[in-house]
């Protein structure tokens, strides 16, 4: 199965200020592409280009690190860009969500103090996510291009902490973007969706 590099599900301009249309031009158009164009290259040198994404990333994890790199990317990606939308963010999760939330994270405040605190703890590049393990919604983070898939979980929101992602809008400020996140850019909707899906 070939990688595709999918369309933004809204403008360039839909995330200021909190992402930049430049930020998202870069990150989408020139990141995410390589990852792509590489990643189809690789896997097709490997074999298991008629395999699902998911698959090739847990098949590669360990064993093929510049598949890995690049296929696991393109899934944190493929996600990343629906975790966001305009006007998202804030502690208005739907219902099954927030019951979620509480039971398993300890309610939204407690959640956005661990998530950020994750993504401010990941040394160097990585992610930080909320996902599903045992039935049970934890906050993990991985390096690079890592994701709870190769840890036995589901990933339902992740948020990227390379610096490409924040670079041109925070600069050094990580602990700033991962708030602006979490306040203002979450697409709930989704995290319900992938919820629902992963239980």
């Amino acid at each position: 199965m070939a990688f595709e590099l999918p369309d933004l599900p809204y403008d360039y301009e839909a995330l200021q200020p909190y992402m930049s249309k430049e930020t998202l031009e870069y990150h989408h158009d020139k990141h995410h592409k390589a990852y792509v164009d590489t990643g189809n290259k690789l896997a097709a040198e490997a074999g298991m280009d008629n395999l699902s994404l998911e698959e090739i990333v847990k098949q590669s994890h360990g064993k093929n690190q510049p598949l890995f790199n690049n296929a696991g990317q393109h899934f944190n990606h493929i996600h990343f860009w629906k975790w966001m939308k305009k006007d998202g963010g804030g502690n208005k999760l739907p219902g099954a969500l927030q019951k979620a939330f509480d039971s398993d994270l300890g309610g939204y405040d407690k959640f956005k103090a661990d998530f950020v605190q994750a993504g401010v703890g990941q040394f160097g590049s990585g992610w930080a996510w909320v996902a599903v393990k045992n039935g049970k919604l934890e906050i993990m983070k991985t390096p690079n291009g890592e994701n709870p898939l190769v840890h036995g979980a589901t990933p339902i929101l992740g948020v990227d902490v390379w610096e490409h992602s924040y670079y041109i809008d925070y600069r050094n400020a990580r602990p700033k973007y991962l708030e602006a996140f979490v306040d203002h850019l979450i697409n709930w909707d989704y995290v319900l969706e992938l919820h629902e899906k992963a239980s």
